[in-house]
């Protein structure tokens, strides 16, 4: 193996190239035109462009991969995950192509690959699986009549992918059909395939995953488990290994059941099997023929670098490892940065990174740095924090104090909300479910808005100095001569125009220039001590402190003021760009608060824009298949009476 084509983009890409890399194999990025300066193609060794932004014309289009693969001489695909990573078509046409796949054959892909073949294949070696329907009359006559056999709450997922795409939680039968449709429009957008299985919904499980490493002799390792359960919209935030309630024994049990369902389709390569477990009992969900984006985890406990074995199995290579030689050192936990907004139930973000900074003692997988985008047309991580530590305990505090300490500005990101997750107790004890995200929700988006405005007001203060801009923002120190004993400042956050004033004596904190218009403060609020990074942009000022950042406008600022995110009274906005799916009203119609109006589609989600109040239809600004952009009027609503 010479020449690695990585048919990915991302931190998955980034990490692969880094194994590769340190191998002596050289690198094939591939990219489409949304990405030509993005890191993994910065990263490699050589870059192909593989067509336009959107996914169906570059990175899911198996002929222009094919033809990156002759033109680049590469020997070997790794297909990271998602995209084309377990689409048994492109794999069997990279080994047609005289390249080597790395992972499992087309043959494991494809029974894995449907949820409803995997169930099927599973039961005959005998893993339960969790009640339910996965059969091939997919019409709505039978799938309703199986939903009621099956019975309420259940779970509709699509047969065909994962990360939370095409999957609904259904209350009562009166809400099945539109679940139903919605789900099967969000597969097929995902992932070209409607077909959906059906799963008795458990109130309290935990979601627990175990990895498998097989090469092409017959020999299979687990290399124990992951627990996954922490998840928001059914896709994972927070995940860690071992699981902290297993025991030994519950360890073996599901180390061997995995073991056992990768031999029944002659597994070879890198591979997880999912399970959900509840009362001591556990379920097959599916198997995932590629690797994960949770792996980080495994590699802390067991020493392991999975990609580095999955390069060594597609080259022939035998593992050197038996059961029993598998470490388990530690504890490791990882948390997943997304660009989005928690308070605003997830809406993915976009925009341009202003600035990004992680700090050192803990592994990051990114794939952006500061100057890069985050797009529409693409999953919307910014990058994963993993910690290790001798404890769980040690791993918790580790990566809380991480993500305390990140740095981004410019876009919506739940870091915060991850610091505020691993510090609940519910996490902590250990005994989560998957039902840990709702109930927890208005706890974890809660943010210190009066000590982000108050360290927006010592950063000021190093600006009003009676020097230049610059210069004054380089001052550390709070001498502020010819001035009153206190400072004013206005300011707007959230739209609400927001009073501080500093006491002279206070002008002074303890403050490092980091870079032009970026600076390090540490300061005093009663009794607490507070460490901020502020960012000036404009009129601007990004504070970021303990994973929050927040935007807060200078009002006294010499910049021009603009009106943001404002409509005409009545306007509905759409809440992130992207396409318009479906107009369920039209002008004259009487609508209830609650009402979905317009369906948008974004980052493979759909996102349903709800009437904010009663009222009747005026005017529809948009129609079923054009794009919009964020805070574009949808609907004027003329409020009841």
């Amino acid at each position: 193996m010479k020449t690695l084509l990585v048919a990915n983009r991302g931190e998955i890409a980034c990490r692969i190239m880094r194994t590769a890399k340190r191998l002596g194999i050289r690198t094939v990025a591939v990219y489409s035109d949304a990405d030509a300066g993005a890191m993994h193609v910065r990263a490699a060794d050589v870059a192909y462009n593989v067509g336009p932004a959107p996914a169906l014309q570059s990175y899911l289009k198996i002929p222009a991969l094919l033809e990156a693969i002759r033109a680049t001489g590469a020997d070997a695909v790794h297909p990271g995950y998602g995209f084309l990573s377990e689409n048994e078509e492109f794999a069997a046409a990279v080994v047609a192509a005289g390249a080597r796949w790395v992972g499992p054959d087309a043959q494991a892909i494809r029974v894995m690959g449907s949820k409803i073949e995997a169930k099927r294949t599973v039961v005959r070696a005998g893993t339960p699986i969790v009640p339910g329907y996965n059969g091939d009359d997919q019409s709505d006559i039978t799938l309703v009549a199986e939903a009621d056999r099956t019975g309420y709450p259940l779970l509709i997922k699509a047969s065909a992918g994962g990360g939370g795409k095409g999957m609904r939680i259904v209350g009562s039968a009166d809400e099945f059909l539109e679940a139903l449709h919605g789900a099967r429009r969000e597969a097929r957008n995902a992932f070209n395939d409607d077909r959906v299985l059906l799963e008795r919904y458990l109130t309290a499980p935990k979601h627990i995953e175990v990895q498998v490493l097989a090469d092409r002799y017959g020999h299979t390792l687990y290399l124990h488990e992951r627990d996954c359960s922490v998840q928001r919209r059914h896709q994972k935030v927070i995940e860690e290994a071992p699981g902290p309630t297993i025991d030994v024994a519950l360890r073996k049990r599901l180390g061997e059941a995995a073991v056992a369902a990768a031999k029944s389709v002659n597994y070879v390569g890198a591979g997880t099997v999912e399970f959900i477990a509840e009362g001591g009992e556990f379920y097959f969900i599916e198997m995932n023929t590629r690797l994960q984006v949770e792996h980080p985890v495994t590699e802390a406990i067991t020493g392991l670098d999975l990609v580095e074995w999955q390069l060594r199995i597609a080259a022939g290579e035998r593992l050197t490892l038996r059961q029993e030689d598998v470490r388990l050192e530690g504890h490791a936990i990882e948390a997943r940065i997304y660009a989005e907004n928690p308070a605003r139930r997830f809406l993915p973000s976009t925009g341009k990174l202003l600035h990004v900074g992680f700090p050192p003692g803990v592994r990051i997988d990114a794939g952006v740095e500061t100057g890069d985008s985050v797009g529409i047309h693409y999953d919307p991580m910014i990058a994963k924090v993993i910690a290790h530590g001798s404890t769980r305990q040690e791993a918790i505090g580790r990566l809380q104090a991480a993500l305390s300490a990140t740095r981004i500005a410019g876009l919506w990101h739940n870091t915060g909300y991850l610091v505020r997750a691993l510090q609940t107790a519910d996490f902590c004890g250990g005994a989560y479910t998957t039902g840990f995200c709702d109930p927890n929700h208005a706890a974890l988006v809660v943010a210190d808005e009066q000590a982000a405005l108050q360290a927006a007001a010592f950063a000021k203060s190093h600006l009003i100095e009676g020097t230049s801009a610059q210069s004054g923002w380089d001052r550390l120190d709070g001498f502020t001569p010819n001035l009153t004993n206190a400072q004013d400042f206005r300011f707007a956050l959230n739209g609400e125009d927001r009073f501080v004033s500093l006491p002279a004596g206070q002008t002074g904190s303890a403050g490092r220039v980091l870079g032009h218009d970026l600076i390090e403060l540490a300061f005093r609020q009663g009794t607490n001590n507070h460490h901020a990074t502020v960012l000036r942009a404009g009129a601007d000022l990004h504070v970021m402190m303990r994973g929050d950042t927040y935007v807060i406008r200078d009002l006294d600022s010499d910049i021009d003021r603009f009106v943001v995110g404002g409509s005409a009274m009545g306007g509905i906005v759409a809440p992130l760009p992207g396409q318009v799916l479906e107009v369920r009203v039209k002008p004259g119609d009487e609508v209830r608060s609650g009402d979905v109006l317009v369906v948008v589609e974004a980052m493979k989600m759909e996102h349903q824009v709800r009437a904010p109040e009663d009222g009747v239809v005026e005017t529809v600004h948009c129609s079923a298949g054009g794009r919009v952009e964020e805070g574009a009027v949808l609907i004027s609503l003329k409020p009841e009476g």
